[in-house]
């Protein structure tokens, strides 16, 4: 690997067909402004139905994926599954990027572990919100852990939606450009930031742009957070045109 190339590494449901998408998506479109180049690098934790049973057993597997990553020396380990994170109890996040990034000091091989729900969180402390209006995708009862989540580090919500699809195939069909009219029914009027998918599978990149215009909001998914924090965690400038204010240059 040259000097400016990097190996981004994701810790992936096996269902899971958006990370590997929109990730990769947003540091291609970096590459066309500044020098440094990535390269995409993954391993896969057993999940089909997003159900708080299937998730505690995938969320097991995270070990053997942060050695099979190691393994390939990546710079940068992102663990691609926010509601697995959130429904393993409040500030769970913590814990598991700990125990992760040991995985990989124990394989010689050290690299900075990131959890998409640690990304959200500290996405949202970076751009000073207070108050949080959040689309999800999750079954109510999910979705409330989630809120609970968020709550407990400190954030208020003022408005959120569980859409309820079960099936995680079914997440990722769900077409991004139904999102402008979803925030509409939400109160994000009240609101410092929106948060338009609390979902890695869920798509909203091509939507992100749209809401930002439409509400005159910041508007972040679980996917940008993730970059952000990959970006900052390597050192290199957390820009990415097109994909919001997070990434704009301004944080």
């Amino acid at each position: 690997m040259t000097q400016n190339t990097y190996k981004i590494g994701q810790i992936v449901p096996s269902s899971n067909t958006t990370m590997e998408t929109e990730i990769p998506a947003m540091l291609h479109a970096r590459q066309l402004i500044l020098p440094e180049r990535f390269t995409f690098h993954s391993s896969r934790m057993r999940m089909k139905h997003v159900k708080k049973e299937e998730l505690a057993l995938m969320d097991a597997q995270s070990d053997r994926c942060a050695l099979e990553l190691s393994d390939a020396r990546v710079d940068v380990l992102g663990y691609a599954c926010l509601v697995a994170i959130m429904s393993m109890g409040l500030g769970y996040h913590r814990a598991s990027e700990k125990r992760l990034h040991q995985a990989t000091i124990d394989n010689d091989a050290e690299a900075t572990v990131i959890t998409s729900a640690g990304a959200l969180v500290d996405a949202l402390k970076t751009i000073n919100a207070k108050k949080i209006t959040v689309v999800t995708p999750y079954m109510k009862p999910l979705t409330e852990l989630v809120v609970d989540y968020i709550r407990n580090e400190g954030f208020e919500i003022i408005d959120y939606i569980a859409l309820e699809i079960p099936d995680n195939i079914q997440v990722a069909a769900h077409d991004p450009e139904n999102l402008p009219a979803i925030v509409e029914q939400l109160n994000y009027q009240d609101a410092d930031v929106i948060v338009l998918s609390a979902c890695v599978q869920m798509r909203s990149l091509p939507a992100i742009a749209k809401v930002e215009a439409m509400t005159g909001k910041p508007v972040i998914s679980a996917a940008v957070a993730t970059t952000y924090s990959m970006l900052k965690a390597l050192g290199l400038k957390p820009i990415v045109p097109g994909a919001g204010a997070l990434l704009s240059g301004a944080y």
